[in-house]
């Protein structure tokens, strides 16, 4: 298995021993649809391990099977083949140690804000007072820069606001993985921009292990540890991995005033070109 090693802590699950600091493992993961014309085979033998705290972004072209994979890793797409395990734990479903933020952040267009919110962390902290709860909701809605809006029915929202309603109510949920399938692709640029920025604070702060598709190179650039490059489908797999080695807490200005920012840039740009 390959690993990045950070500690030589290590614990075992089902007699097999993981480096303590993996949190999310993908193991030989195959997916394949069945159509009249016979299977066809989505992923195969695709192998990943991202550790705990990083935040890792997943580039590709289109059909690739980058959201299939991430649709597996939140158990709401079963998996074909092969293993993905959070912290050694096989995923066998939808739960709480992963959140999503999906392209449209599907809210319930009736509901407010803080309604919308506190939907998941009432089912994850039920033990808590009816005030805690409220005020973990209304926590992450005001890191989002939505303390004027906790009453608002999302329905009222712009786009821009939904999704920073969907940034709220998945970080609420303490999740160990945080699943992003292209949650600022409908955004205008400058919305996009600052949606980006209040990400990457709140994830500066909780440092929960992240893993987000997108389709724009500077944002994989910007926002994470390593890009993760997927070879075109059918059978698609993990094509290359490039390291971004860019200090954090990180600023737009600071990346792209540095020279590694360009040669990041052209190695992305080759890899999808070719």
């Amino acid at each position: 298995m390959n690993t990045v090693q950070q500690s030589n802590e290590v614990y075992s699950e089902n007699g097999i021993v993981y480096p303590s600091n993996i949190m999310l493992d993908l193991s030989k993961l195959k997916k394949v649809y069945p159509t009249p014309k016979g299977d066809y085979v989505v992923l195969e033998d695709l192998n990943l391990q991202i550790l705990k705290e990083e935040f890792v972004t997943i580039i590709g072209h289109s059909g690739c099977g980058k959201t299939t994979m991430l649709s597996m890793i939140a158990g709401l797409n079963p998996i074909s083949g092969g293993n993905i395990s959070v912290l050694g734990n096989p995923v066998k479903g939808p739960g709480p140690d992963r959140g999503v933020i999906f392209q449209s952040p599907s809210l319930m267009p009736w509901m407010t804000a803080l309604q919308n919110v506190l939907l998941g962390v009432n089912q994850v902290f039920p033990q808590a007072t009816k005030g805690q709860r409220q005020d973990i909701a209304k926590y992450y809605l005001h890191k989002v820069g939505l303390e004027n809006a906790f009453h608002k029915k999302a329905s009222e929202l712009s786009q821009g606001m939904q999704q920073r309603v969907g940034i709220a109510r998945a970080f609420a949920i303490k999740p160990k993985v945080l699943l992003l399938d292209e949650p600022f692709g409908m955004l205008d640029s400058l919305t996009r921009g600052e949606l980006q920025d209040i990400l990457i604070e709140i994830w500066n702060k909780e440092k929960i292990t992240a893993v987000m598709i997108t389709h724009d190179v500077d944002e994989a650039i910007f926002l994470a540890d390593r890009v993760i490059m997927m070879t075109s489908g059918p059978k698609a797999k993990i094509g290359d991995i490039l390291s971004i080695d860019f200090e954090r807490p990180r600023t737009r200005k600071s990346v792209l005033e540095s020279d590694d920012y360009y040669t990041y840039r052209k190695h992305l740009i080759d890899f999808l070109e070719h």
